[in-house]
């Protein structure tokens, strides 16, 4: 829109505006648009699990996006997609920019909360699901210049696999060669679907981008992200102040303090200087001020000089 123009808007017409160009350039390695993208669609989601995982016999039969996993006792989390497939096997897709976003307690920290949504009292363990946890990065994290890295548990002493159904997968979303995943990582950068390898994906990401309904949806989504980021903006502030007024608290006291001590020692010294001149002894004039015998010497000193 023409900067011109925008006084002709409302301020949320005018964000609304802004939003619909923020989409045109979104692509699938922005989770935001990603969770959009593959909300409650089980084709797309197998599609890109079965090139991510190399198995073309996997078949979701449910998929969520912005799945929420409650912890009532500690952090919980919002998982950028969660699928199930026609074995009971579990799939987190994660979307990490940010290389400290892939940090590998987190990915064992996903998987522990699913495992903890998957049993109730009373069910034994062997009823675990398998459950894999997928971060797709933005960089190399694991810096060995491989495409995908696959995590599994080992025994140190045999080197056998250590099969308790857990999976971690890191994919290096910056190789982009000429196999199924590279062009599955190159369409995950594409701000335009006509530059897309697979068909799938481009008409699904297109939706969003030239359909009405599908780019209305999205602006909502925005709108509350900012919604949210201004609420924990006014939050970090009050913060902020309440942090300030603690330490400007902290030093007035202190200030306070000193200064207190500091009237204190005057008085105690006035008080020893009158004792000797009334002749009291050193040491019961220490104790009566509660000064150091040697402080007390020196004032007689100086009052005797």
């Amino acid at each position: 829109m023409d900067s011109t123009n925008v006084e002709n808007f409302s301020e949320k017409e005018w964000f609304r505006q802004k939003c619909l160009q923020r989409i045109k350039q979104f692509r699938l390695i922005d989770d935001t648009f990603f969770s959009a993208c593959l909300a409650d669609d089980v084709e797309c989601t197998e599609f890109i699990l079965r090139i991510l995982l190399d198995k073309d016999d996997l078949q979701v039969i449910e998929s969520k996006t912005q799945y929420s996993v409650k912890n009532l006792q500690g952090h919980s989390v919002i998982l950028d997609a969660l699928a199930t497939d026609s074995k009971g096997v579990k799939f987190n897709i994660e979307i990490q920019r940010s290389d400290k976003g892939a940090a590998k307690k987190r990915a064992r920290y996903y998987s522990s909360l699913i495992d903890g949504q998957s049993l109730i009292s009373g069910d034994d363990y062997e009823m675990l699901p398998e459950v894999y946890v997928i971060f797709i990065t933005e960089n190399d994290v694991m810096g060995r210049n491989l495409p995908i890295y696959h995590v599994e548990r080992t025994v140190t002493e045999t080197g056998d696999h250590f099969t308790d159904g857990s999976h971690i997968v890191y994919v290096n979303a910056s190789n982009r060669d000429d196999t199924k995943l590279g062009r599955l990582m190159h369409d995950f950068y594409c701000a335009n679907p006509n530059d897309m390898n697979y068909p799938l994906l481009a008409q699904k990401t297109g939706k969003f981008k030239e359909n009405t309904k599908e780019a209305e949806h999205m602006c909502r989504i925005m709108e509350e992200i900012k919604a949210e980021g201004f609420a924990e903006g006014v939050e970090a502030e009050r913060a902020k102040t309440a942090a300030k007024i603690a330490e400007v608290k902290a030093e007035a006291e202190a200030a306070a303090a000193a200064a207190a001590a500091a009237a204190a020692k005057e008085t105690a010294v006035n008080s020893a200087i009158r004792m000797i001149k009334d002749g009291l002894t050193v040491e019961k004039i220490s104790e009566y001020t509660r000064l150091p015998l040697s402080r007390v010497q020196e004032l007689k000193a100086l009052v005797m000089a």
